[in-house]
């Protein structure tokens, strides 16, 4: 009678990313979050954003270079 109706919840993995930041750059980004009332990574999530959503699973033909290419003059 009494079933649990509960739906499983998704297992998400993460990977770790780190970069150094000088002192000044550390402390403009500090300031500029605290002026825009938003963290750290929340800024970088969204400024990067447009480059990790589009390629999760293959890269699209017309982003994909060869070796060797060189477009001089592109005539559309």
């Amino acid at each position: 009678m009494g079933q649990n109706n509960k739906k499983r919840r998704r297992n998400y993995r993460y990977h770790a990313i780190t970069f150094k930041l000088s002192d000044g750059q550390y402390h403009s980004l500090r300031n500029y979050c605290k002026a825009r009332k938003t963290t750290p990574i929340k800024l970088i999530k969204r400024n990067i954003e447009r480059f990790i959503t589009n390629y999760e699973y293959e890269i699209p033909k017309d982003m994909f270079l060869t070796e060797n290419q060189l477009d001089l003059f592109e005539l559309d």
